[in-house]
């Protein structure tokens, strides 16, 4: 088969499952990741021929796709935020909203030397890409995990960027003495009675620790982060959290029960109040 051909393959065998566009983003990325092409690549080498070793080894990766395997995992990378990142089932996989956030955060905070502490780091993704783009800023990050901190610590390494990853338990109480001029935080906060919404590819790869909450209390995390800000949040810093929707009333209700004042609610690029910006 020729180049041309296998990808024509791949996405023939993907569109019903994911749709057009889907499957002939997935089959960039296996070809990026199995012989790193880029697009151009593809396309100028599209009449060569692929071995038969290459041929069983897509065919491989389209039958773990196929069986709700995520590809980032397949392959063990993500891209977020123009980096590529080692992701693990450990943690999560980054999401575009995800990638909002950092632009929100780094939109609204132009100084330089900023504090910055990133709540449920997981793979570390908005804790590299701020240390990254911020300029000079002195980033911690924290997460219950050891596995996915050293992922993190992983990421950090590979990118060339200086993070405090530490081990702590959110909801226990983290430490407090430091003051910080942004904290942000990608919880749990998919309420369990949301489960039967959710695609198989997430509920059985994905780690049910950094996405449940219990139905009794889905701001359970969002509470601690309140609190912990009450002493560890600089005068005139703010608080940036990606949030549940369905809670987002709720959210701001539960600020201003916990003494901050200003809380604006943000819409994500699907339309859907995915942020809060928290200040006193």
């Amino acid at each position: 088969m020729t180049v041309n051909e296998i990808a024509r393959h791949v996405v023939d065998r993907l569109t019903p499952r994911f749709g057009q566009g889907e499957a002939k983003a997935m089959m960039r990325i296996i070809f990026e990741n199995l012989k790193g092409w880029s697009p151009v690549d593809i396309a100028v080498k599209s009449n060569e021929e692929i071995t038969g070793f290459m041929s069983g080894k897509v065919d491989a990766v389209l039958e773990r796709l196929l069986a709700d395997e995520p590809i980032q995992y397949i392959f063990g990378n993500a891209d977020f935020y123009g980096l590529k990142l080692k992701v693990t089932q450990d943690t999560l996989i980054p999401r575009p909203e995800t990638a909002e956030l950092v632009d929100i955060i780094v939109r609204d905070n132009n100084q330089k030397d900023l504090r910055v502490l990133d709540l449920c780091t997981g793979s570390g993704c908005i804790a590299v890409a701020l240390a990254r783009t911020l300029p000079f800023a002195e980033v911690t990050a924290t997460d219950i995990s050891d596995a996915a901190l050293a992922v993190a610590r992983e990421n950090a390494r590979a990118l060339h960027v200086a993070v405090d990853f530490r081990h702590a338990d959110l909801l226990a109480g983290e430490p407090r003495g430091c003051s910080y001029d942004i904290i942000v935080s990608n919880p749990p906060y998919i309420a369990e009675k949301e489960r039967d919404a959710m695609e198989p590819n997430v509920l059985e790869h994905e780690p049910a620790l950094a996405l449940f909450v219990p139905d009794a209390d889905p701001l359970e995390f969002y509470r601690a982060i309140f609190r912990l800000a009450g002493d560890a949040l600089a005068p005139g810093g703010r608080i940036y959290l990606e949030i549940n929707p369905v809670y987002a009333s709720e959210l701001k209700s539960l600020a201003v029960s916990e003494g901050f004042g200003s809380i604006d609610l943000i819409r994500d690029s699907f339309g859907k109040i995915r942020f809060a910006v928290v200040t006193r």
